[in-house]
């Protein structure tokens, strides 16, 4: 199988850049849900030694990515609809959290900055292009989080978008469901340009239960569970 994630390393490697090239093969279903990792494969497909190769698994382990099973080995986690939906939940604190901080910022930029983005993705509907539609969703919500400033947030974040692709690419065609998702994500830049901080938060609830209930299709989960203001301690 030709890979398009796993290749020889242009550079020097190190844990971080190999814990970065797994991370983008799982979430673009290169390393499947449930698949296990062979690391002398790995080393020979990385070009790397076993031991860098090693501390970036381990990275991935900590980050919840991979799971260790004993006497076994070490496994790529699978999104079963609890483990979605606790992802949701997660993903939802987090860009909540970090679109209040964007609203208090300069909260024009940031929306004209989002709305870019918002413009390749109807360009991309608009040519029925699922897989770029796609791919500027995620880079929506990336901007956002990278515009609170936060190097937290966005480290945590990086790890819930790799499990959201894991879920995309495992539930394509559920996904593709909805024909909303061009204005759902204007109608969040445009709640963030007009500084409205409780319609930025809802408008980012119904954005993830929507998107929940198409990949799981169960209408009783949501994110709506999280506090309404995710920033207070």
């Amino acid at each position: 199988m030709t890979r398009r994630y796993i290749e020889p390393l242009m550079q020097k490697s190190t844990p971080s850049i190999i814990a970065d090239k797994l991370r983008e093969a799982i979430g673009h279903g290169e390393l499947a849900p449930g698949s296990q990792l062979f690391e002398a494969q790995l080393a020979r497909e990385l070009g790397v030694s076993r031991g860098p190769l090693r501390e970036g698994m381990q990275r991935l382990t900590q980050e919840g990515l991979l799971t260790s099973i004993r006497n076994r080995g070490l496994f790529v986690i699978e999104m079963t609809p609890e483990n979605m939906e606790d992802m949701y939940v997660a993903r939802s604190a987090i860009e909540r959290a970090a679109a209040a901080r964007v609203v208090r910022g300069d909260a024009e930029a940031a929306a004209e900055e989002l709305l870019t983005v918002v413009d390749r993705m109807a360009r991309a509907a608009g040519r029925k292009r699922e897989t770029a539609v796609g791919e500027a969703d995620i880079e929506f919500h990336r901007v956002l989080v990278d515009l609170a400033e936060s190097p937290r947030l966005k480290r945590i974040h990086e790890t819930l978008i790799t499990e959201t692709r894991m879920c995309i690419h495992a539930l394509a065609a559920s996904y593709r469901a909805s024909e909303r998702r061009v204005e759902e994500h204007q109608g969040i830049a445009d709640a963030i340009a007009a500084r409205d901080t409780e319609l930025v938060d809802r408008l980012l609830v119904e954005h993830m239960d929507d998107a929940l209930h198409r990949l799981t299709g169960d209408r009783s989960a949501g994110v709506g569970a999280v506090a309404a203001h995710p920033t207070s301690a």
